[in-house]
């Protein structure tokens, strides 16, 4: 009896001691932990329900970020529409109609692919101690989730929740950033290195992912009327000061962020049973604020 209650006791879990929360370090951290957005490299897509704030990554996709911006600049996206929404997987956008699609002015229909880009690009990489099945190095660089092979000399960005990518056909080359996509879903991790990816939605997301599921294959919404136009897609350095989304993030290469890390990576009780001693690259979120929410 008294080997079989010790036996017992000794199989409970001991409660984890508490720990700082995400939220607590945020509202802990400095002025220095958080970084404002670069207006020339942020995109806003303007939807009938809200704003779309996206932040590009020029060093992993340099000529798709600028092709991007003067598809912007020339108005490419305005009166176009989120044709896609295909659950657990990404929502799209850009012209339903492929046959006749509208053309561009001095932006490029088709680039180049930038599935990698040179190591000697980032010079931000800070490195995740944990284990990761699609890369042999996982981290963030300013901001962004990115994945890289020292023997190769190469880096790119990662398909986690939120990124936003370049739509192509069979042709590793056929994308230039006229039809678009942000991930919804489960991370599909399997997509690293075979398209390329521009930046992440660092706001708005709410909108995109509760998108009505499009009927047809792989989510096209196949009648017009399903369709949710774009009012405006912009540079946030072309838009008016009193017109611009403020956002801030937190620094990636920040003490503060590498504590958010940890308090993801081991959970502190009451709550918690158990510490997991992992995070995966995508489960690691970087904070987001509005510029003016600071605390004191």
């Amino acid at each position: 009896g008294a080997f079989a209650s010790a036996l017992a006791q000794a199989a409970e879990p001991k409660p984890l001691p508490p720990k700082a929360s995400v939220g607590e370090i945020v509202k802990e951290s400095k002025a220095s932990d958080w970084r404002p957005l670069d207006l020339e490299n942020t995109l806003y897509m303007d939807l009938p329900g809200g704003r779309v704030v996206i932040e590009l990554a020029p060093p992993f996709a340099p000529n798709h970020a600028a092709n991007i911006k003067a598809l912007a600049r020339e108005h490419y996206f305005d009166g176009l529409v989120i044709l896609r929404s295909q659950d657990n997987f990404v929502v799209q956008w850009g012209d339903p109609d492929e046959r006749n699609p509208r053309p561009t002015k001095d932006a490029k229909m088709k680039l180049k692919a930038e599935f990698t880009a040179p190591i000697k690009n980032d010079r931000h990489f800070t490195r995740l101690k944990d284990v990761d099945g699609y890369a042999p190095q996982v981290g963030h660089s300013n901001g962004f989730p990115v994945g890289r092979d020292p023997k190769k000399g190469e880096t790119w960005l990662a398909h986690c929740y939120a990124m936003v990518g370049v739509g192509r056909d069979n042709e590793a080359d056929s994308g230039g950033g006229t039809a678009l996509y942000v991930v919804t879903g489960q991370a599909p991790r399997h997509l690293d290195r075979n398209i390329t990816v521009v930046g992440r939605v660092v706001s708005g997301m709410p909108l995109l992912s509760s998108m009505p599921r499009g009927p047809a294959p792989m989510g096209f919404y196949d009648k017009p009327e399903m369709q949710v136009p774009i009012t405006a897609f912009r540079v946030a350095a072309d838009v008016p000061a009193s017109e611009r989304s403020n956002f801030e993030v937190m620094r990636t290469d920040s003490p503060t962020y590498q504590k958010v890390v940890e308090a993801q990576r081991n959970r502190g009780g009451p709550w918690n049973v158990v510490a997991a001693g992992h995070v995966d690259l995508c489960n690691a979120p970087i904070p987001v604020r509005e510029q003016g929410n600071a605390q004191k």
